[in-house]
């Protein structure tokens, strides 16, 4: 009798395969890299902008505000509130002149202001040096002053007699404000008072040669 030997075969185990997923392929990237807003316009802020605007023309006055103030007006209705200006604008070559605007905004009031100043505009009769050839006294209102020629001394001046001076150019001249009013506007039109008539005296000298 013999002596049989069962075997068992082995199991062989097979690793469980994974289920296969699909990932979607990736969008392709932008040319030029990200960009926002409307039109694939740059970011802001990323570069210097090529601004291709000209240049702020130079205006042809000077202006200077000599007062500001508000005014009221009594209606049917009730209270008008406006401001009203006052400027000296000059071309600092012996141009100047004093203006008046008045309106309900102080923008607006300030561009009347300077269109009355070139309307009254007045040419001063001055010499090389952009001094004045002797001295003159003059009168508006209240304001009296009196204008006289010095030698390298530069513009020795104050008050509004100054601003008119300045943005007419003028120098090495001495003003002396001889009234006690101190009306920012009536001073300014007695210098110009002051400085024309350098324009009436030079005109007598011409008739009479």
């Amino acid at each position: 009798m013999t002596n049989e030997i069962k075997t068992t075969p082995e199991k062989v185990e097979t690793p469980a395969t994974t289920p296969e997923v699909t990932t979607p392929a990736a969008a392709p990237a932008r040319e030029g890299g990200f960009r926002g807003g409307r039109g694939g316009g740059a970011r802001r802020g990323g570069g210097r902008r090529n601004d291709s605007r000209a240049p702020r023309a130079k205006p042809e006055f000077d202006s200077k505000t000599l007062a500001i103030r508000r005014v009221t007006r009594v209606v049917s209705g009730g209270r008008r509130f406006a401001f009203s200006v006052a400027l000296v604008a000059g071309n600092r070559k012996g141009m100047v002149g004093v203006g008046l605007g008045k309106a309900g905004d102080t923008a607006l009031a300030i561009d009347k202001a300077m269109r009355h100043a070139k309307k009254n505009m007045v040419k001063i009769n001055t010499t090389k040096s952009m001094s004045i050839p002797h001295e003159v006294y003059a009168k508006y209102s209240s304001g009296r002053i009196e204008l006289r020629p010095v030698k390298d001394r530069g513009l020795v001046a104050g008050s509004a007699a100054r601003i008119v001076l300045e943005l007419a150019g003028i120098t090495n001249v001495a003003a002396k404000i001889v009234s006690p009013s101190k009306n920012q506007l009536n001073i300014a039109r007695a210098t110009i008072a002051a400085l024309q008539s350098l324009n009436l005296v030079r005109q007598d000298n011409k008739s009479t040669k």
